[in-house]
């Protein structure tokens, strides 16, 4: 997944300076936090630092990390995609499966409703992760035609990979059903890109990846 253009390095930069951008305010908003990590903080700061979370402060805590599990399991989620797209490469298989679709779809909206959360909501997120997948599989796709050296030398099962899809989705839709507050607060948007950039960077993601785990967040933040 590693990219070695220097284009791509450069859309991937410009990529992670929009987020931190974005997620500028979220800092702004928060400067004693900051000069609490870099040691630069106050005495009055330094005092606080010893004294119990004010509810606040710990329901900011909570959402924060309520989102980044959601980003994480997007991100893990997303990370199918190269098995799938290498089980279906050079069988004649679609990438696109409507039925495949479907069936994930009603099964995540009845997961949704048995743990009393908005089923529309979950199908709107799990569309995103859909067209997520499917756009990282036809990019490998064409990267493998134009460069068969890149090709996958052997093809994963693919009932195995849907199994572990299965098994994501499961976690995906409780950690929806459990974050409603921080999906619709005011400050899920910077958190999610900030979280989003964090995780590229951290599982080495190319330009193709990391646009795509930014597709399946689409729906993450609103009501």
């Amino acid at each position: 997944m590693r990219t070695t253009s220097f284009p791509r390095r450069a859309l991937i930069a410009g990529a992670a300076a929009a987020v931190l951008a974005t997620g500028a305010g979220s800092a702004a908003a928060a400067p004693h936090a900051t000069a609490a990590r870099t040691g630069a903080a106050g005495p009055a700061v330094a005092a606080s630092a010893t004294a119990p979370a004010s509810p606040a402060a710990r329901a900011t805590a909570s959402a924060s990390g309520q989102l980044r599990t959601l980003v994480a399991l997007a991100a893990e989620r997303l990370a199918t995609a190269d098995p799938v797209a290498a089980a279906k490469w050079g069988t004649g298989s679609p990438i696109d499966d409507p039925a495949r679709e479907q069936q994930v779809l009603t099964d995540v909206a009845a997961q949704a409703r048995a743990l009393g959360a908005d089923p529309a909501v979950t199908v709107r997120v799990f569309r995103d992760q859909i067209e997520a997948s499917k756009l990282v599989q036809r990019g490998l796709h064409r990267r493998w035609a134009a460069d068969p050296a890149q090709a996958p030398a052997t093809r994963p099962d693919l009932a195995r990979v849907r199994a572990e899809i299965n098994r994501i989705n499961g976690a995906l839709v409780r950690a929806l059903a459990a974050a409603p507050r921080a999906r619709t607060a005011p400050g899920c948007a910077p958190r999610v890109a900030a979280d989003a950039l964090r995780v590229s960077h951290r599982r080495r993601w190319d330009v193709l990846h990391t646009a795509g785990l930014a597709r399946s967040l689409r729906s993450v933040c609103g009501g």
